[in-house]
């Protein structure tokens, strides 16, 4: 009878003892449905590291700095140097233009040589000269403007000399000394002319002089 009762007692102290697994590590419980797995965290960055991952941006961007000055001053140099080419060379055409004009001069003058026939050679120089002139306005707006006969405008002439003429008259440019150029609208060069002003009133007789200086004024009294 005892040994039936030490039986019951050992088995309900093996039911009431706990559970503490094979190795008796804690158990893990599981982690409810559609829950994420948390990221692992990674090592932290020492302030060694971050000062020379700045030194290295800064050396790059320094770098990049320099490259772009370099550029820009190359750019520099070359449009300088472009502009002085250009201005050495813009009248390329205008002068490409007066050479065959100066060709036409010499088979003038070398015709004249051989004929020794003035009339011929003014002539062969006034039509050059005429060639010109139409040439330069056509092509680059250089007219040549004839001043005799208008009114004198002191923006487009320059009085050299002055002789008077009626006392109503308006003063008008009577010779052209040295012919005066428009380029496109602006006046170039100004005409050297001669102009006519009115004459000036002729001072009274003697007499009438005279006689107003011997008039005694009304207005004063002897005493």
């Amino acid at each position: 009878m005892s040994k039936k009762k030490d039986q019951e007692e050992v088995a309900e102290g093996s039911q009431n003892a706990p559970d503490t697994g094979d190795s008796g590590k804690d158990a893990v419980s599981p982690a409810p449905a559609g829950a994420a797995a948390p990221a692992p965290e990674g090592p932290c960055v020492s302030a060694e590291d971050r000062i020379t991952a700045l030194e290295a941006e800064t050396a790059d961007l320094k770098d990049k700095l320099l490259r772009k000055q370099a550029d820009f001053e190359n750019y520099r140099k070359r449009m300088i140097r472009e502009r002085e080419e250009a201005g050495r060379y813009a009248n390329a055409t205008l002068l490409t233009d007066i050479i065959g004009l100066i060709d036409d001069f010499e088979r003038a003058i070398r015709s004249a040589e051989e004929s020794k026939d003035f009339p011929v050679f003014l002539q062969g120089v006034s039509m050059i000269e005429r060639q010109f002139v139409e040439m330069l306005e056509s092509r680059w707006g250089l007219k040549r403007f004839v001043s005799v006969g208008e009114g004198f405008d002191p923006n487009k002439h320059e009085a050299v000399l002055r002789v008077e003429g009626p006392a109503d008259a308006k003063p008008t440019v009577v010779e052209d000394y040295q012919k005066g150029y428009y380029l496109h609208e602006r006046v170039l060069r100004p005409a050297r002319v001669k102009v006519m002003v009115p004459a000036a009133a002729p001072p009274p007789p003697a007499s009438e002089q005279a006689g107003t200086e011997g008039k005694s004024d009304p207005a004063r009294s002897d005493g």
